[in-house]
């Protein structure tokens, strides 16, 4: 891809002055009281959890070659060799969070009947092993569990090597020869990450400038890829090319700065830390000069290491506006901060009142037999819920967007349900006639078929599970979703049939005015009962 050689000049190369340090060191004292560093003992136990989890996978591969009938001299040299990358590679993990691994093994070793066989088995059999949880149908397969309580997603890559070295180097492009593409994916993690550390200019000033975006990502709402926004290695790219542009920054100049830049942000002009380079390995790179869909993709954001994808193919339209409306607010909070030479920082990270934001929203129940069956249920439901999100987009004509909450709820007495919730408002006309900002939408064919046709085609779909998708005004918001109340709020999930009964009534208006409230507008369909998905009836919602 041919590019122009002076994007990647810095912007300026200034030095920061008396007034940035002061300002930096308000920074840190701020990221400090926050609870966003991990304590060394937390530190340690990680460090151990990886060193036996090494152990394992190395002994896994030995008992493989053996089962397979390879010679004692071949099982003595099999080995595999156990990666980490994302948040924990970059030094910006916080407390709780879980360890992105990556184990390569020898081209005998399948994915399929070893890894997701051989080695899930030996894992069950781990006293120190808990909720292990498989996904073989995700996009980058993952093996999910707790050891000793650290939460792991680890992925495999079997690569083109009989034996696997200790120094083994990944970020040479020879390891992908003669891989499918999901070992591609997987290997990619890795070399995504190893490639940015060596394109920033300070790994210090850069980590700590990250720390400040993920906090500021998950207090105002948007931090979660599944969902449409941020995940970790869209901020690390974002953050990343800042520092390119700034490079003698620091991590306060940097904070301001990334505001500034994505303010200003002709999306969907793509974010790329170096050129997008063809090679002869065969793979499919981002370029929507010659690959339609890439065309459509509202906020590229493109991974450096090869084959280059964009890693933020999630966002939608709707998504993307949330996110533009806070670089925007970002942006003026910085500026203020910047002209009264303050350094209160408290405002930034103001967490955004989602359950105040909006008149009408969409609560999305699913529920599971047990525990484990939840746990692969709620992976899948979370995986599809940004296709809602688009689905509806798509059959309003892109007059109603969608705020899809990044967290989930779970109530104490319903141990194997949860709840997910959506925003929704009208696109801003900028009409003052109060008619022509009335809309009325009914969403039954949408969630209809988004239910049988997205959700319901979960190919380890039971009888158990269900899902129920209605809409609710904001003062029907359920008292869990509060502090205090008598549910608790579950951080995300990184994640990845029914017989159909009548659709869910799903319909209502958007007005400018508070007081007309129509949930759902049973007069409009009389004797058409209001139905969950899983065929009992919901309680209806009378209008004023």
């Amino acid at each position: 891809m041919a590019t122009n050689i002076d994007i990647w000049q810095p912007v300026s190369r200034s030095s920061p002055d008396k007034f940035d340090f002061l300002e930096n060191q308000e920074l840190e004292k701020f990221l400090a009281k926050s609870g966003v560093f991990e304590s060394r003992e937390a530190s340690s136990k990680r460090e151990e959890v990886l060193g036996r989890l090494d152990q394992i996978v190395k002994t896994w591969v030995k008992n493989l070659s053996r089962a397979k009938g390879y010679s004692e001299s071949i099982v003595d040299e099999a080995n595999a060799k156990l990666f980490t990358f994302g948040s924990y590679r970059l030094g910006v993990h916080g407390p709780g969070a879980d360890i992105d691994t990556l184990c390569v093994g020898p081209q005998y070793a399948s994915r399929s009947e070893d890894f997701f066989g051989g080695l899930q088995k030996m894992l069950s059999e781990m006293p120190e092993v808990e909720e292990l949880h498989p996904i073989t149908e995700a996009y980058v397969p993952v093996m999910k569990f707790k050891f000793n309580g650290v939460s792991i997603d680890l992925l495999y890559a079997n690569v083109s090597l009989s034996c696997i070295p200790e120094d083994l180097d990944i970020s040479q492009d020879s390891i992908l020869q003669n891989v499918d593409p999901k070992t591609v994916r997987s290997l990619n993690g890795c070399r995504v990450t190893d490639l940015i550390l060596r394109l920033v200019p300070n790994v210090k000033t850069f980590c700590t400038t990250l720390k400040c975006m993920r906090l500021w990502a998950k207090q105002r709402g948007i931090y979660s890829n599944v969902s449409g926004f941020l995940g970790g290695i869209n901020l690390a790219l974002l953050v990343a090319r800042v520092c390119q542009m700034y490079p003698n920054a620091m991590p306060s100049m940097l904070v301001t700065r990334f505001f500034r830049v994505y303010d200003q942000w002709r999306w969907p002009l793509p974010v790329m830390l170096c050129p997008v380079e063809e090679k002869s390995l065969g793979f499919r790179i981002w370029d929507p000069r010659t690959n339609c869909m890439d065309k459509l993709h509202r906020m590229p954001i493109i991974t450096p290491a090869y084959p280059s994808m964009n890693s933020s193919y999630n966002v939608s339209a709707s998504t993307l506006q949330f996110m533009v409306q806070e670089f925007h607010r970002g942006n003026e909070i910085c500026k203020a901060i910047e002209v009264s030479k303050g350094s209160c920082w408290d405002s930034l990270f103001e967490p955004f009142a989602f359950f105040e934001a909006y008149r009408n929203y969409l609560q999305i129940n699913i529920a599971a037999k047990d525990g484990v069956d939840l746990l692969n249920w709620k992976g899948w439901v979370e995986s599809r819920i940004r296709l809602l999100t688009l689905k509806i987009e798509r059959d309003t004509n892109g007059m109603v967007q969608c705020h899809p909450h990044p967290g989930e709820f779970s109530e104490k007495s319903k141990p194997f349900q949860h709840s997910y919730f959506m925003g929704l408002q009208r696109k801003q006309q900028g009409s003052a006639n109060p008619k022509e900002s009335q809309l009325q939408v009914d969403l039954r064919t949408t969630v209809d078929e988004y239910i049988n046709y997205d959700v319901y085609k979960y190919a380890s779909w039971k009888e158990n599970m269900s899902i129920q998708v209605f809409h609710i005004k904001r003062k029907e918001i359920p008292t869990f979703v509060f502090p205090g109340g008598p549910l608790e709020l579950i951080e995300p999930s990184i994640a990845s049939v029914h017989t159909p009964t009548q659709k869910p009534l799903i319909r209502f208006n958007f007005t400018s005015l508070e007081r007309t409230r129509t949930t759902t507008n049973i007069a409009s369909c009389k004797g058409y009962p209001l139905l969950t998905t899983n065929g009992s009836e919901m309680r209806t919602i009378p209008t004023e």
